[in-house]
């Protein structure tokens, strides 16, 4: 009897926590605007009725998700203090200038953009990056509409491509237990970073061709003057101290009677990109110089926005959602990891194309966790499933002027100078650019990762 009953409370919570999970996202959609306080009325909810246990924040199992939030802070402050800087544009400068018309400079402009974005946030690229390509359409005399569009879909494309180019790929880092040189080599081989440049490289092709008429010479007359290099410096000690950290061997760490892994003890990635912000931070203080600005930069509305759904997330998880959504996706697939590979894949690609990726993401990364779990599964195939989902829920926001942020903000842009782009004129340029982007990822990824081709001793060694 009391089994039944315990079966029934179970069951009773998993509709109510997915109802709520599901009026939370469509309110998401419909007011975006309020998305961090929607987030955390529901977070509280689960709270309160005890569908989340809140302790969690407070004790190590919380540690992951500390470092998530500690290191999109602390790259969001180093990111607004590099381009405070005017490093990013004297380099687009560089490259320009190396360049002869307009077709070879929107090129140039967007596979610099996607490169910046592998390691700076997808705004911020565009943000940085758009000034410089309005300047040059003036001075040329073009619309810098197909420029604009370019750099945005060009840095949405490399934003998985390292730990920090992205709030999915730390998000990926946390779940996966990914460090910053797995994002180059995993398993012992090539990993999101040159899947990310062969994209770069097949999308450029398509930039080359959607703009082989723009053939209006081009030149730089004045470049950038650039007066402080330690935003610079701070810019690259981040990507140094960060690949030195995953390749540190640290003791373990007593807690209690219990010894705890130092990783898990203690959010050092976090500390580390904190710690560089805080640098270049109280330098600006003890200099006498405003910072105001730069606080503003700091993106708090999505950080809010990611404790509540850290909590709803693992709401749903506790109740036993995730795992119940895993049961389905097992039946649907029949347990074909390459079917569940397409399913991961595409349809995140069709879901970012409307919703944001971060809410998606964040949903979806304990599924897979779940779904490879799985005795049935073969060994190591939890990889190519994560690999998929971020391949299709970075790229898919590319599609519409709304799936990503960076779009909004490059229509925005385009706005203020003047420029109405309508979706048909968007979509022009980022359809055949993500479709390119996408099949060139799946393949690789699959080719990669599918679990036939990764050994026993590379997930052996993972595990040591």
């Amino acid at each position: 009897m009391f089994v039944g009953l315990a079966d029934y409370w179970q069951s009773y919570q998993m509709i109510i926590a997915l109802g709520l999970f599901l009026l939370t996202y469509a309110l998401m959609l419909l007011v975006p605007k309020y998305n961090a306080y929607i987030a955390l009325a529901t977070a509280a909810i689960f709270a309160l009725t005890r569908m989340s246990s809140i302790e969690k924040v407070l004790t190590l199992d919380w540690i992951p998700n500390w470092n998530v939030l500690m290191m999109i802070l602390g790259t969001m402050g180093v990111v607004a203090l590099f381009i405070e800087s005017k490093m990013p544009a004297l380099l687009a400068d560089i490259i320009i200038d190396k360049t002869k018309t307009v077709q070879w400079a929107t090129v140039a402009l967007a596979l610099f953009a996607g490169f910046i974005s592998a390691f700076v946030d997808n705004v911020a690229t565009v943000l940085m990056m758009a000034p410089v390509a309005v300047t040059i359409a003036k001075k040329q005399k073009v619309s810098p509409v197909n420029m604009i569009i370019a750099i945005s879909v060009s840095s949405n494309l490399q934003g998985a491509a390292t730990l920090v180019g992205d709030t999915t790929s730390i998000l990926l880092g946390a779940e996966a237990g990914m460090d910053f040189n797995d994002f180059f080599f995993f398993l012992g081989k090539p990993s999101l970073f040159w899947v990310n440049q062969l994209a770069a490289i097949t999308t450029a092709l398509v930039l080359v061709f959607l703009f082989r008429k723009d053939k209006h010479p081009i030149r730089i007359e004045e470049k950038t003057q650039v007066t402080d290099y330690v935003p610079s410096i701070l810019m690259v000690a981040t990507v140094v101290l960060l690949i030195i950290a995953s390749f540190l061997t640290l003791p373990d760490i007593k807690v209690g009677a219990q010894a705890v892994a130092f990783r898990d003890a203690i959010p050092l990635n976090g500390l580390i990109c904190v710690g560089l912000f805080l640098i270049g931070f109280i330098r600006k203080l003890a200099k006498g110089e405003k910072v105001k600005h730069i606080i503003e930069e700091l993106d708090f509305f999505t950080l809010l926005l990611l404790v509540g759904l850290f909590v709803i997330i693992g709401g749903i998880e506790e109740v036993g959602v995730i795992q119940k959504v895993s049961e389905i996706l097992q039946k649907v697939s029949r347990g074909n990891v390459f079917v569940m590979f397409t399913i991961f894949t595409w349809a995140s690609v069709m879901l970012s194309a409307v919703i944001d990726n971060i809410p998606y993401v964040m949903t979806m990364l304990p599924v897979v966790t779940a779904l490879a779990a799985d005795p049935g599964m073969p060994q190591g195939s939890k990889y190519v499933l994560y690999f998929g989902l971020i391949v299709g829920a970075t790229l898919g926001g590319n599609i519409t002027p709304v799936g990503a942020s960076a779009n909004i903000a490059s229509i925005g842009i385009l706005r203020k100078d003047g420029h109405t782009v309508t979706a048909k004129t968007f979509m022009r340029i980022s359809v055949p650019f993500t479709i390119v982007a996408v099949i060139t990822g799946y393949l690789l990824v699959w080719w990669l990762f599918r679990p036939s081709v990764i050994s026993p001793e590379a997930l052996a060694a993972l595990a040591a």
